[in-house]
């Protein structure tokens, strides 16, 4: 590392999402660029983000192409092999230019350590920001155990033990990182609690027999989205409730497939899928919802997972549909309704109250809005700061220690 270098200088690796798509990877970038670091991304390159490399608010983005967006097993292999090349590549061409004092790996997957190793042996620091339960998530998806479950929980395992430091998504995951991991004193669970400036379309004037349900997200096959088309399925054809309107917005390798399911159960006029979007259509759309839906399954993975969605829907002021998950309930509390069992059939019963009842969603939703006022993004940022501090010594005047808690402020474990 070049000797002449005043600033410090980290790479946030994240294969996931491109940033800033992925909304926490690009909140931590930004805070680490406040408190006077160096900072580099390392991510995928999409249609929507297609860029090899910018600048933007003072982050280095690096983006790399991937062959395909993997769904079965074989096809995960070609994409993490051809990810671990490029970030291998990148992570090399950095140090060279800049220097890297910290390398933050943020799984899925977690064989991100691997492209890590060589500047680890030269003196880098690793941080691992656990989003996910990989192996959980592995089988989640594949409804199996195996080799490669085995595979990813020794993948794992090695990131946990490589980690000088690990941030992970809630408490849920923290228990499993000192369990699993052995990790010791050296975690902290960052949740991804939204900056919520970016929300500020006015709510246009819904006719009050059509309310749209909503739904803001990753559209793969683990996130039940064709279970939220199945309900919407239920309440027209079924239950012969027709005066609501869906919005699908977010985009993923299951978006085709569940346009077909719209199709074939005859649904795609009260279903709109935008795709993608950004800035102030993003916004307007978002403004669009009076009911927000997660229509995650009931799994172990999903069980533990803070949802993004959940801090979303709330600072929207937006009363919540989903599956009964611990960590769900545990964060939406009232502002939520919980359907009874797993089926998307559960899901449209625990619907249809709100769809009929105006003064049942405007309760929830102020529910809602208390409940956003606790979700703290800037107290999680000082949190996250603290764990970069143990790796480099910030300055003091860099690390924005928390004297008190915030006046109503939802702490881990509530």
């Amino acid at each position: 590392m070049s000797s002449t270098r005043t600033a410090k200088s980290c790479v946030i690796v994240v294969e996931n999402l491109p940033v800033p798509l992925d909304r926490r990877v690009w909140q931590e970038a930004q805070a680490l660029r406040r408190a006077g670091l160096q900072v580099s991304v390392i991510c995928p390159a999409t249609a929507d983000y297609p860029a090899r490399f910018e600048v933007l608010d003072g982050v280095e983005i690096h983006r790399h192409p991937l062959p395909l967006q993997a769904r079965g097993r074989c096809g995960f292999v070609v994409e993490y092999a051809a990810a671990l090349y490029h970030e291998t590549r990148l992570l090399f061409e950095i140090q060279q230019r800049r220097g890297v004092d910290v390398i933050q790996a943020c799984n899925p997957p977690d064989l991100i350590v691997l492209a890590a190793l060589p500047l680890l042996a030269m003196g880098a620091r690793f941080i691992f920001d656990q989003h996910d339960l990989c192996p959980e998530l592995y089988e989640a998806k594949f409804g199996r155990r195996g080799l490669l479950y085995w595979a990813l929980r020794a993948a794992e395992r090695l990131t946990y033990a490589c980690a000088d430091q690990v941030v992970t998504a809630n408490d849920a995951f923290r228990e499993v990182a000192l369990s699993r991991g052995g990790k010791g004193g050296c975690v902290a669970s960052v949740y991804s609690y939204p900056d919520t400036t970016w929300l500020r379309a006015e709510k246009p004037q819904a006719a009050p027999d059509r309310p749209v349900l909503g739904y803001l997200g990753v559209i793969g096959d683990q996130d039940g989205v064709d279970g939220l088309v199945r309900a919407v399925d239920h309440l027209v054809h079924v239950d012969a409730f027709t005066g609501f309107r869906a919005l699908v917005v977010g985009d993923g390798p299951a978006l085709q497939g569940v346009i077909g399911l719209a199709r074939e159960l005859r649904v795609e006029n009260y279903i709109t899928f935008t795709g993608f979007l950004t800035g102030e259509k993003l916004a307007a759309h978002l403004a669009a919802f009076d009911i927000g839906l997660i229509p995650d399954p009931l799994n172990p993975s999903n069980d533990r997972m803070s949802m993004n969605k959940v801090f979303e829907y709330c600072a929207l002021g937006l009363p919540v549909v989903a599956f009964p998950l611990t960590e769900t309930r545990r964060l939406l509390g009232d502002a939520g309704v919980y359907a009874k069992g797993g089926t998307p059939e559960d899901l449209a019963a625990a619907t249809l109250p709100l769809l009929r009842d105006q003064a049942l969603r405007a309760a929830l939703a102020e529910n809602a809005r208390r409940r956003a006022a606790r979700f703290d993004w800037a107290r999680e940022a000082r949190k996250y700061l603290r764990v970069y501090d143990k790796c480099l010594g910030l300055p003091e005047a860099l690390v924005f220690e928390e004297r008190r808690r915030a006046p109503g402020a939802l702490l881990p474990g509530e």
